[in-house]
């Protein structure tokens, strides 16, 4: 269900908003906002980022009863807590294409592990999920974190811990809001027929979706590291996600070989 429609709304958004950045105007808004604009971007932050979304949809998927949830999001929930702060006041970071990359495979995973993967083509059991979803929420902190150091942090240790503590309760925020309604439409879809039915196509489309992000991350990598390696120019390119249309693009002087 979710996963059919946001592979689909996927397919259907333009590149920078799947990018899933910092734009020019949250940073703006931050230079002159209080720890309550940095509670609710954490939060806006959380309930647009279809990476964490997809990847806890995953993860609630067969959870039947409330202290499995509560379990799993609350390891969930310590690992990207601890990459959040920890590497956002050290100002550890990384190019964040390949961090939203590597978050695409943890949705691939969750997908691939849900419909019996490692059972049906390597013959095993499938990897302890709590230390899986322990080890993917440090990931999934991680990719938080390197938004936040986006935005102006300041230079005093403490104003700069409270505004990543506020970020990071907005993003629990959002974090709780998006699941209250995954964990209510999965209890109503389970009572269905059309649950055992569908249950392998939801889980399918999850893999699916998240391949279409990491292949998206990984060409927005390859903007960011070589943006002069296309054929033309970095502006037009953009422009050629915006709207496709080839004779916006096209530049006739650079046809020939001279």
């Amino acid at each position: 269900m979710l996963a059919l429609a946001v592979l689909a709304l996927l397919i259907g958004l333009p590149f920078d908003v799947l990018a899933h950045g910092i734009s020019e105007a949250d940073r703006q808004r931050m230079l002159s906002g209080g720890y309550l604009q940095y509670v609710g971007l954490g939060a806006t932050h959380m309930l647009t980022g279809y990476d964490h979304l997809l990847f806890l949809f995953g993860v609630v998927f067969f959870l039947t009863n409330f202290k499995d949830v509560a379990k799993f999001v609350t390891v969930f929930t310590l690992g990207h807590c601890i990459t959040l702060v920890f590497a956002t006041y050290f100002k550890i970071t990384w190019n964040y294409y390949l961090i939203d990359a590597i978050i695409a495979i943890s949705v691939i995973y969750k997908g691939f592990d849900n419909n019996g993967g490692f059972q049906k083509y390597f013959d095993m059991k499938s990897p302890n999920l709590l230390v899986a979803v322990f080890g993917f929420g440090l990931l999934h902190g991680f990719g938080l974190s390197t938004r936040l150091q986006q935005l102006p942090l300041g230079d005093d240790s403490t104003s700069m811990l409270i505004r990543i503590l506020s970020f990071n309760l907005g993003v629990e925020i959002g974090q709780i809001a998006a699941l209250a309604v995954m964990v209510a439409l999965l209890a109503l879809w389970r009572h269905r027929p059309s649950f055992r039915r569908f249950s392998f196509a939801a889980n399918l489309a999850l893999v699916y979706a998240g391949v279409l992000l990491l292949l998206m991350q990984l060409h927005g990598y390859q903007h960011d590291s070589d943006p002069n390696g296309f054929r033309f120019p970095d502006q037009e390119h953009n422009h050629a996600h915006e709207d496709m249309e080839i004779g916006k693009t096209a530049d006739p002087g650079r046809d020939s070989l001279d």
